[in-house]
């Protein structure tokens, strides 16, 4: 009798200890992804990257994302897009944004600023990380500016491909804040 209770008790807190750590949601610096598959979040790190967030928040207002295709998507490494073109050689109007790297890891869900050679090339491409192992190395090297906190199912179905055959695209892009 007393080892049911004692399992019945462990089963009901578990629910309670994960609902007390889960993330508070901050409208305002939860960015919407809005995929053939569903909605992906993303919260912002302005914490480690104001500037690169303060970027995409602006990009994300204006509607530049919207429509925009996964053009460089590598399996058990990372899904890449924001470039207006599809082709990973260009960014938005408004110039580069200085590098803002940290210790903060690369995991699966993480996302970052995509850039050229120069570590202060970043402009409106970035990338999500599909596995540890795949972006643990960028680490240091590259900006860290959010993470998934929903949806990661529906980044793991972005087809593959450099660039893929018929590439995946961002249906809609938004601040949760400015949902109408």
């Amino acid at each position: 009798m007393k080892k049911s209770l004692l399992a019945v008790a462990l089963l009901c807190a578990a629910p309670l200890a994960a609902a007390a750590q889960a993330p508070k949601s901050d409208p305002a610096n939860t960015l919407v992804i809005e995929l053939k598959t569903g909605k992906v979040l993303i919260g912002l790190r302005p914490d480690l990257a104001p500037k690169h967030v303060e970027r995409v928040k602006r990009l994300a207002k204006e509607g530049f994302y919207n429509g925009l295709k996964f053009h460089r998507v590598i399996n058990g490494f990372m899904a890449q897009t924001g470039d207006p073109t599809g082709t990973g050689t260009s960014g938005s109007k408004y110039g580069n944004v200085p590098a803002e790297f940290t210790k903060e890891p690369f995991v699966r869900g993480t996302v970052g600023a995509a850039r050229a050679q120069s570590p202060d090339s970043a402009n409106s491409q970035f990338f999500i990380c599909f596995t540890d192992q795949g972006c643990g190395s960028l680490t240091g090297q590259y900006t860290v500016w959010g993470k998934v906190i929903d949806g990661m199912p529906n980044v793991d179905q972005i087809v593959r491909g450099e660039p893929p055959a018929q590439p995946d695209v961002m249906q809609k892009v938004y601040l949760q804040s400015d949902q109408k």
